[in-house]
């Protein structure tokens, strides 16, 4: 079942189209990286999803049901927490999230089920004003996870933790991925290629990419750093098979990149063998999300 259907989705804020014709399904148990530029309409293509705004046109289905004509209800199964996450500062953490649960009419036994699942439980009888930025964040998590939502819509929800913190929320993250529908907005990438299955690249508007982490990846030149023992030529490369781009990085090393799946270090070292060339280092680098992200982009 896919629990989000967004079809043909367009919007604009006056003369600027923020979102154009963009259209996905998320199904149960999918974390969904969302990753775009500043103003890339990523924060508006969420607040639709959650029907806190509305599309110029097209067609938003949360949960089989359509946001324009039900949002109160699909609100309900969607746990939300914005980029500058709102807080009452002068609550008490479990006060504020008593609070919280009586909007969703929820039983108050989760309050320290959530406190408990996002580490809150040293900073719980404090003010909300006198925590720190990630102890804060880790408020917003709980708030949105009150009413065990089947659908979590996170951005930006690693924002101000510290190294040990960022191992706890991902592996919350993950847990809560298991059956719940997820999408995860972040500048982050290591975040993403840590948490998520699926990304969406967009940009001014248009989705860019829309492929699982491993497809995007796999789909990757072949790029292969080389260090021979005495100088070479750039022609010396140019017979290689599947070679598409050469460059010399520094003195005797060199960057080769193949169009190619199979694996092509056995190839330069035999190729640099039948030439009397000896290799003194060879290792294969592949492009990281960050930098696929850069050339759709960009």
């Amino acid at each position: 079942m896919k629990r989000i259907k967004l079809q043909n989705i367009q919007k604009s804020y006056g003369n600027q189209k923020v979102l154009d014709k963009v259209s996905f399904q998320i199904g149960q148990g999918e974390i969904v990286g969302l990753l775009g530029p500043n103003g890339a309409g990523k924060s508006t293509l969420m607040k639709i999803i959650t029907g806190y705004i509305k599309p110029d046109e097209g067609e938003v289905k949360v949960l089989d049901k359509d946001v324009s004509t039900e949002p109160l209800d699909i609100k309900k199964h969607i746990g939300y927490l914005p980029e500058h996450n709102p807080l009452y500062l002068d609550m008490y953490v479990r006060e504020y999230l008593h609070f919280v649960a009586s909007v969703y009419q929820t039983d108050k036994k989760r309050i320290e089920q959530v406190i408990s699942d996002t580490g809150l439980s040293p900073e719980a009888h404090k003010k909300v004003g006198q925590l720190s930025k990630g102890y804060r964040q880790r408020v917003g998590l709980a708030a949105a996870l009150i009413h065990d939502p089947e659908i979590l819509i996170l951005d930006e929800p690693t924002t101000g933790l510290d190294p040990n913190q960022l191992v706890e929320i991902r592996q919350l993250i993950k847990d809560l991925g298991r059956d719940k529908t997820l999408i995860l907005s972040s500048h982050i990438m290591q975040e993403i290629e840590h948490l998520a299955d699926r990304v969406l690249i967009i940009n001014r508007g248009k989705i860019m990419a829309d492929e699982s982490l491993k497809a995007l990846q796999a789909g990757q030149q072949q790029i292969i750093e080389v260090e021979f023992d005495v100088r070479i030529e750039q022609e010396f490369f140019e017979t290689l098979p599947y070679v598409s781009a050469i460059e010399n990085i520094y003195d005797h090393i060199w960057c080769l990149a193949f169009e190619t799946h199979e694996d092509m270090r056995p190839a330069i070292f035999d190729f640099a063998n039948t030439q009397g060339i000896k290799i003194l280092q060879m290792r294969q680098k592949n492009k990281n999300l960050e930098q696929l992200f850069k050339e759709l982009t960009q």
